[in-house]
């Protein structure tokens, strides 16, 4: 496979492991009018109780059983990203280098009929990101819906498990419930993602920002990376929290408890038909959704989160792009930015 297959791939499965735990946060404030709750405070030790020998005292069962506990509630989740986002992310960026390449030679072609280099022009840039995270939709969907109900049971059940009672009660398009809004936050949010990442780029090489050798280029992969991701959270979040809202409804519970509980979503099993039909009653579109959410807080709901998220986008993104222009380099793929040459001067390889 390509290389920027593989380096999408592994970037996208590090970038889920360092920003999972705050993003268990996001999606807790975004799916709940109230604040979300903290995980469980951590038990007190049982004097004397361990493993017998050396070992067991030095490091005592309950410790070990108390750092799971207090540890637990952040990674919940983290199964379902780490494996669909690593997919998501390869499929991004091959999707967006062949887009791009592909816009750029016959949108705006050059003299010498070479393609212009990736990132070259900020319109074709913005239009591939948009194509790639158009194709994300059928990786991202499923991967969202499953790691967003984790986030939120209190049960605690395994992405597998969630998985498997999608798939007893509604089949393999239960997967894809909330579709349509992720698809469109990702067209967007993946466009602007790109856009911005080129522009802050452009902008750092216009004021010379750090020096001229590889711990200067790494400063602006790291500090560009982070910016593209708070600009890109920033301008779609409002669909993410409808999203997020739409796919982790619980029709069978919300009828019990009412909307908006934070209650259990894998549970005892019961009449399949039954719960279908509750799911084809109760569950409400992306519309719907989001003129609840406006009845219950104006404009603030949609926004709820997002200085969370903004943290956890800065870390993340960095990461994620150092990590991509790393691989790419170590592969030989790493890339020369050409721009024109009106604007902004030539740029060497990332690494």
């Amino acid at each position: 496979m390509s290389a920027d297959f593989w380096a999408g791939y592994i970037s996208g499965a590090i970038s889920i492991i360092i920003g999972n735990p705050l993003d268990v946060l996001k999606v807790r404030l975004q799916a709940s009018p109230a604040p979300p709750p903290l995980p469980p405070p951590l038990p007190s030790p049982v004097p004397g109780e361990g493993a017998p020998g050396a070992a067991g005292a030095l490091i005592p069962s309950a410790g070990r059983a108390t750092l799971q506990t207090q540890l637990r509630p952040w990674l919940t989740g983290t199964a379902a990203p780490v494996l669909g986002y690593g997919a998501l992310n390869a499929l991004l960026f091959v999707t967006y280098n062949r887009s791009e390449s592909w816009l750029n030679a016959h949108l705006f072609p050059t003299t010498t009929g070479i393609p212009a280099a990736t990132g070259s022009n900020l319109y074709t840039t913005f239009l591939a990101g948009a194509l790639g995270g158009l194709a994300t939709w059928v990786v991202s969907t499923p991967t969202e819906l499953i790691k967003c109900r984790a986030q939120l049971s209190s049960t605690g059940p395994s992405s597998w498990a969630i998985t498997r009672h999608i798939l007893r009660h509604e089949g393999p398009r239960g997967l894809y419930f909330g579709g349509g809004v992720t698809a469109l936050r990702d067209s967007v949010g993946y466009g602007f993602y790109f856009w911005s990442y080129e522009l802050t780029s452009r902008w750092m090489r216009d004021g010379a920002v750090g020096s001229t050798g590889g711990g200067g280029e790494a400063a602006r992969v790291l500090l560009c990376g982070g910016l593209a991701g708070i600009a890109t959270w920033a301008s779609i979040f409002p669909l993410d929290v409808i999203k997020t809202r739409v796919q982790t409804q619980n029709p069978s519970i919300d009828a019990a408890v009412g909307r908006g509980e934070l209650a259990p979503l894998v549970g005892a099993r019961g009449s399949a038909g039954t719960e279908a039909q509750n799911t084809k009653l109760l569950r409400l579109g992306a519309w719907d959704v989001a003129k609840e959410t406006y009845a219950q807080g104006g404009i603030r709901p949609f926004f709820r989160g997002l200085a969370v998220c903004s943290v956890r986008a800065f870390i993340v993104n960095a990461a994620q792009w150092a990590v991509y222009e790393w691989i790419m380099l170590q592969l030989g793929q790493g890339r020369i930015r050409q721009d024109p040459p009106s604007d902004i001067s030539s740029m060497g390889t990332i690494g």
